[in-house]
């Protein structure tokens, strides 16, 4: 896992959140002028959202965004994996690759406690409160 994050993570977390608070439907235009980003890179953010079963998408002239139940259950660490990808935990933070098994890094062992402690806190940290 990095230590930073894309905005795609930051909009997400940030588009959650604002919906749960509206409680009610938002117009892709309305949304994105509240979050501050524009329409296209907005979809491009929410289409794994959607994906997850988080989001509704619906479409026509009444559409928008829309807050589902199972929203409720996603944890910091599920939108950070939908938004980034899943993160790849042999990765060496000194090498730009996996450590090698003989010749282990000097950071190896510390990096791995503190990953797995913010990965456990992530995962327990929810987006909707």
């Amino acid at each position: 896992m990095r230590l930073e994050l894309t905005s795609r993570t930051d909009l997400a977390l940030r588009a959650l959140r604002l919906l749960a608070a509206k409680g009610e439907r938002l117009k892709r235009m309305e949304l994105a002028a509240d979050l501050g980003t524009t329409p296209d890179f907005l979809a491009r953010v929410m289409g794994p959202l959607v994906h997850r079963g988080w989001v509704a998408s619906i479409t026509g002239p009444t559409g928008g965004y829309e807050l589902l139940p199972a929203a409720g259950s996603a944890t910091v660490f599920d939108v950070i994996e939908a938004a980034e990808g899943v993160p790849e935990e042999g990765r060496c933070v000194l090498r730009n690759g996996p450590c090698d098994a003989r010749e282990q890094c000097a950071l190896h062992d510390a990096w791995t406690r503190a990953r797995k402690a913010l990965t456990a806190e992530l995962q327990s940290s929810f987006v909707i409160n």
